[in-house]
């Protein structure tokens, strides 16, 4: 039984726990001990790219090495096969949450297609699962899970790249009862966090009437027209988006013959807002621009979302603040984003208006490059990889020793949090 935010942290209002210099100290001597065998698992998972949904081998790599150190791990969580949880912890043998505070490390591990690992999912997971080691490892000495002080639960989240795993992992209910949701992103910035967009994908179908384009042509309406002027509607309400908001569209379907006045015509359009209100509002608009075309048309229109839907990431900057010290003391500064400049979209935005979240940047490549391009996914095979990976593990399984023995890190955190969301942040 998972229990409110507002009742998470019986200690609040005491005086500020400190944890102990030896456990950080121990964390990284297991993420030093393990560092060959965590890089191992990162070089596999670049070897064998798998794309959204069908990452059987990296989820069970991920998977079997979680198990063999301990943890109750739970496979095809959420109704995705490629999906699991890993539990270390808690009192009770599903590690509820009210047995004491849960920490989530998340692991990604989807890659492109005909790109591989070229947004350094391998990186991501292997960085995960070095946390969750060393975090159970030092707070437990090895034993059957009761030193850690709370819930210790390693997820694995498929199809980050295309369709969403964590969407579906968090209507399944998966993250009731966390307290803090952690994980970085490898990248050509060293940033404390992620401004991320929330995004969607939205199908626009235009049904008119055949005719031939010459023998009667006043008898046919034709749908691809309808699609052409939606797109030059659109093109007039960008100039007045606010920032961080956008449209992008391709024609899907334009018809089957040039003397054929097409029946139907179709277009697939990706919104993004700089918030999942100012999307929702987008959303909204190509709804009616797309009626009003239809109108002006004479033709039908549908107008459907596409997979799920990416909320806009919510920092929580308690937890970042933790995570940005800690780097920092494996040799890594990371800064505040540049304002005005967005990364894309991602799933971790579902996680973290649900709980608090971190999502930092931390590069391994210069600014100068890009992820999605070969030469990303070659960085992400690359020595200073290798540095990033291990550097990421240790301050996020520190992060995770704070959440667990700190009583008022989750406290903190949830106020954060719930004043965040009061000014739709």
């Amino acid at each position: 039984m998972s229990r409110t935010p507002e009742a998470r942290n019986p200690e609040a209002g005491t005086p500020e726990a400190r944890v102990p210099e030896s456990v950080y100290a121990r964390v990284r001597e297991e993420v030093a001990a393990r560092a060959d065998r965590l890089w191992d698992v990162g070089l596999a998972l670049h070897r064998e790219p798998e794309t959204a949904y069908e990452e059987h081998g990296a989820s069970r790599l991920l998977a079997d090495e979680l198990e063999r150190e301990g943890f109750r791990v739970e496979r095809g969580v959420a109704g995705l096969p490629t999906a699991f949880t890993a539990r270390a912890g808690g009192n009770s043998e599903e590690g509820a949450a009210d047995d004491g505070p849960c920490v989530a490390l998340l692991m990604e591990y989807d890659a492109l297609p005909l790109l591989g690992h070229a947004c350094g999912h391998n990186l991501i997971a292997a960085a995960g699962l070095g946390a969750a080691l060393a975090a159970r490892a030092a707070l437990d000495g090895g034993g059957a899970g009761d030193g850690i002080g709370g819930t210790l639960l390693a997820v694995g989240a498929p199809a980050e790249e295309r369709g969403g795993g964590k969407v579906a992992e968090v209507e399944a209910g998966l993250f009731e009862g966390v307290d803090a949701a952690l994980m970085f992103h490898p990248g050509v910035y060293d940033w404390r966090w992620a401004p991320l967009t929330a995004s969607a994908q939205i199908r626009v179908g235009f049904h008119g009437r055949s005719a031939h384009p010459t023998g009667n042509p006043t008898e046919g309406i034709d749908a691809l027209g309808a699609l052409i002027q939606l797109f030059n509607a659109l093109g007039v309400l960008h100039k007045r988006l606010p920032a961080g908001s956008h449209v992008q569209g391709i024609v899907t379907d334009g018809g089957r013959a040039t003397n054929i006045v097409p029946e139907y015509a179709e277009g697939l359009f990706g919104l993004r807002g700089g918030t999942t209100a100012a999307l929702e509002e987008l959303v909204e608009e190509l709804r009616t621009c797309a009626r009003g075309v239809a109108l002006a048309t004479g033709t039908t229109v549908e107008v459907t979302g596409v997979g799920g839907r990416y909320e806009h990431f919510r920092d929580n900057d308690v937890l970042s603040g933790l995570f940005a010290g800690h780097l920092e003391r494996a040799g890594i500064g990371v800064a505040e984003p540049v304002p005005g400049v967005y990364l894309g979209s991602s799933d971790i935005g579902n996680v973290s208006t649900r709980v608090p979240a971190i999502h930092p940047f931390v590069a391994i490549m210069g600014a100068d490059g890009s992820d999605h391009t070969p030469e990303f996914a070659e960085a992400a095979a690359g020595p200073r990889a290798r540095r990033v990976m291990l550097a990421a593990a240790e301050a996020l399984a520190c992060t995770a020793v704070d959440v667990l023995l700190r009583p008022e890190v989750p406290e903190r955190a949830w106020d954060r949090f719930r004043e965040k969301a009061a000014a739709g942040l």
